[in-house]
């Protein structure tokens, strides 16, 4: 709003406007606008903004990784307890990431 010498600093946009300026959370609180100028935050209610199709798609994608089965691995080494000690003997039967799936033998 140039003549109104006011700055609103908002959520991203749903359309293209030739004069608003898409931020990311670090950009938009360090805004500063011209001396005189009032800046008018604006920030949204998390609770009604709807799930978006990018929050869908990643949601769909965990459900899918998590449902992949599971490669067999190699023998792993003891498991040790909260005392120092060894609790059990277990075998690593899958390893997905930095998980590892133990079974006792």
């Amino acid at each position: 709003m140039y003549a109104d010498q006011t700055a609103v600093v908002g959520p991203l946009a749903t359309y293209a406007e030739p004069h608003s300026y898409d931020l990311c959370d670090v950009h938009g609180e360090r805004l500063s606008a011209p001396r005189g100028w009032e800046v008018l935050r604006l920030a949204p209610d998390p609770s009604t903004i709807p799930p978006s199709q990018d929050d869908l798609l990643a949601l769909a994608d965990a459900v899918r990784e998590a449902g992949r089965p599971m490669v067999e691995a190699t023998r792993s080494p003891s498991v040790v307890g909260h005392a120092g000690g060894p609790t059990g003997v277990g075998r690593e039967t899958a390893r997905r990431g930095h998980l590892r799936v133990l079974t006792s033998e």
